[in-house]
């Protein structure tokens, strides 16, 4: 593990070279090629040093971190033709890297606390250093005051933790024997909002719509699966709370009906697909929640596949903004006329974000509803009523965007780059290989 951090630190003088945009994006392939060498095949603790460590959950989630943030710097290029600062864009992306590596390779809460806090800073720097609008000034505050204010509490849990059992590890929180219900939410509050939750989800669409394509793919690929991954690790001391998980199953399964319909009544792409997270992060919060094996395999695999199918379709709104130069569906229509190409990136992952095989989501989304409808048959009507208005808002995003007739002032056909191609296609590709291999992901090890 410590290997792994080395290298990425010498990385960082690297980005100011005159080549160092090619060389990082080399460099970055390679060690994720590398990592996946390092695979845990058993379902204990491997690669341990002092405060880092690897087990199935972590590898998964750090290989998640990697693969998305070398597609970041691919997808990033108009930063390098514009001579935008690229370099300081690189070294905040492999900051960012370090410090995901160090969340999800933690061993013990605190130092997770430490790293888990840490990541918000240099997703604040690039969303206020190179988003769009102004607004993105509000956006970064949002972002920053929600997850902060959420934390705050955590961290007195954690010294509580401490201070009664001597150890904050997470292979030791399993004899953690609480009964302090107090204690209970402001453990698990902080990861409700990273997800997040509904309720406190209005700080996600602000900061989406405001973000470049960076920061957008890695808010949907990665930071909002750190609060998954916090509950996971917290699973042995929520269990003695299991009477609690109704509270919480219910607000995300309503709260993903309801945004259902707000992502139907969205105009603005980006929105739309950052609504769509809210709903599928909801049925997520529901398996953990149930405390059961189903939900807490279920889980993980949505986690892994939302990461890579929110990105990509970031990826695909923001080629139809670069050349369309707006992300209305009033403007962005009738792409099929512009980028016949390009449609088909379209339509495939939408497919995967409605769960259609063979995609990881379908592995996913069939765990988790196993989970909750074993928990309450009562959660089936609500269920019914989620997959239903997934598929209804895809296909809007998808037959708006690519039908109808197109702006009247554009005049051309555009094609897409074959580096817009390879990126989408390393989207595409490892979300439909997985489901071959679905005994890694659902830890049928």
């Amino acid at each position: 593990m410590l290997s792994f951090l080395l290298t990425f630190f010498l990385l960082i003088p690297l980005c100011f070279l005159g080549e160092g945009w090619w060389l990082i994006q080399s460099s970055l392939f390679i060690l994720s090629f590398f990592f996946v060498f390092s695979f845990p095949f058993f379902l204990g603790w491997g690669n341990l040093s002092y405060i880092f460590g690897c087990d199935c959950i972590s590898y998964g989630l750090i290989l998640l971190s990697f693969w998305i943030c070398v597609l970041m710097i691919m997808a990033s290029e108009s930063i390098l033709r514009s001579f935008y600062f690229s370099g300081l864009f690189l070294s905040f992306i492999i900051l960012l890297v370090i410090f995901l590596f160090c969340t999800f390779g933690s061993v013990n809460l605190f130092s997770f606390y430490l790293f888990f806090e840490s990541s918000l800073i240099p997703t604040v720097l690039i969303i206020l250093g190179w988003g769009y609008q102004p607004e993105r000034i509000q956006a970064g505050i949002y972002l920053l005051f929600y997850t902060l204010l959420a934390s705050l509490p955590m961290l007195v849990g954690i010294f509580y933790i401490f201070n009664s059992f001597c150890s904050v590890n997470f292979f030791l929180l399993s004899d953690a024997f609480i009964y302090n219900g107090f204690l209970y939410f402001c453990m698990i509050f902080a990861f409700l909002v990273s997800m997040p939750m509904f309720l406190v989800h209005l700080w996600l669409p602000s900061a989406h719509v405001e973000a470049p394509v960076s920061g957008s793919m890695i808010l949907a690929g990665v930071l909002l699966k750190l609060g998954g991954y916090g509950l996971l690790r917290v699973f042995p001391v929520l269990v003695k709370f299991i009477s609690f998980g109704f509270i919480w199953v219910s607000v995300s399964l309503i709260g993903g009906v309801l945004v259902s319909l707000i992502c139907m009544r969205q105009t603005d792409l980006k929105s739309l697909i950052a609504y769509s997270s809210v709903a599928h992060m909801g049925i997520v919060i529901g398996g953990i929640m149930t405390m059961s094996y189903w939900g807490f395999c279920g889980s993980f695999t949505l986690m892994i596949a939302h990461g890579l199918c929110s990105s990509g379709l970031f990826c695909l709104a923001n080629i139809s903004y670069e050349r369309m130069g707006s992300r209305s569906l009033l403007i962005s229509r009738g792409l099929l006329n512009l980028m016949p190409s390009m449609s088909f990136w379209w339509f495939m992952l939408s497919a995967c974000n409605m769960a259609a095989p063979p995609s990881l989501n379908l592995l996913g989304e069939f765990s988790l509803l196993n989970s909750l409808v074993s928990w309450s048959w009562v959660s089936m009507l609500s269920l019914m009523l989620l997959s239903f208005f997934s598929a209804v808002y895809t296909l809007y995003l998808f037959s708006y965007s690519q039908h109808g007739f197109y702006y009247s002032g554009i005049y051309s056909c555009s094609l897409g780059y074959s580096r817009e191609f390879l990126l989408l296609f390393l989207h595409w590709f490892p979300l439909n290989l997985f489901i071959v291999k679905g005994d890694i992901v659902m830890f049928w090890l």
